[in-house]
């Protein structure tokens, strides 16, 4: 049985993650500024009020968890702000990247006592965040913050080897969930977790800093 931590618990991939691991066996801490009631509902421990860009709020975290081994750490929270090139907002384009690019960085620094050799961090990025992968353009704040989270994840990859720890850089694909409108060309979140689960199961310092589809495809930079 692994401890999972998860932020951005509370809906979508963030939900699904929680419900998948617990019905496999792992014991869920789930991370979140505001705990829905489905959430409440999977009986898992719930860490909430907590501000992911905050560092007093991590802090009051770090406490709460006193000293929790952390056997796979995955950063799900982020924020989605479509913005053209006609209405970029500046501050928006500031958010995006605290919440989406910052924040996991800070919080993975935060909790590195608490993982050991042989942990797993999984970085939740998105396929808008490759390069050559931008054909449609737009959506300025999410691209460049999803840009600088792979970043962020190549890095800690490599600083991160020499103590036994792994990292993920995943994207869940196009899911239906709040954060995409539920779109209905999507996948179901449980699709999507099935298959993230998969790439994160099969994480090793061997393939550390992939950056990965849910599908097992490896995506372009």
């Amino acid at each position: 049985m692994a401890t999972v931590l998860i932020t951005g618990a509370n809906r979508g991939i963030g939900l699904e993650y929680c419900r998948q691991l617990q019905a496999r066996g792992d014991a869920v801490v789930a991370v979140c500024r505001e705990p829905s009631q489905k959430l409440r509902d999977l009986g898992v421990r719930i860490e909430a009020g907590v501000d992911v860009t905050s560092g007093a709020s991590i802090a009051d975290l770090l406490g709460r968890l006193a000293g929790l081994p952390i056997d796979v750490l995955i950063q799900n929270a982020g924020i989605l702000e479509r913005t053209s090139l006609e209405d970029l907002d500046p501050e928006s384009l500031r958010r995006q990247f605290e919440v989406n690019a910052i924040a996991p960085l800070n919080l993975s620094r935060a909790l590195l006592g608490q993982l050991a050799p042989g942990a797993k961090l999984v970085l939740m990025t998105s396929r808008m965040g490759s390069i050559a992968d931008n054909s449609s353009g737009g959506s300025y704040g999410y691209r460049m913050s999803k840009v600088a989270l792979c970043m962020a994840g190549t890095s800690l990859a490599i600083d991160l080897k020499a103590r036994g720890i792994a990292v993920a850089i995943l994207h869940p694909g196009m899911v239906r969930t709040a954060m995409t409108g539920f779109t209905s060309q999507g996948i179901s979140p449980e699709d999507s977790v099935h298959g993230l689960l998969a790439r994160i199961d099969a994480l090793s310092l061997e393939n550390s800093g992939t950056f990965w589809h849910a599908n097992g495809s490896v995506l372009p930079w």
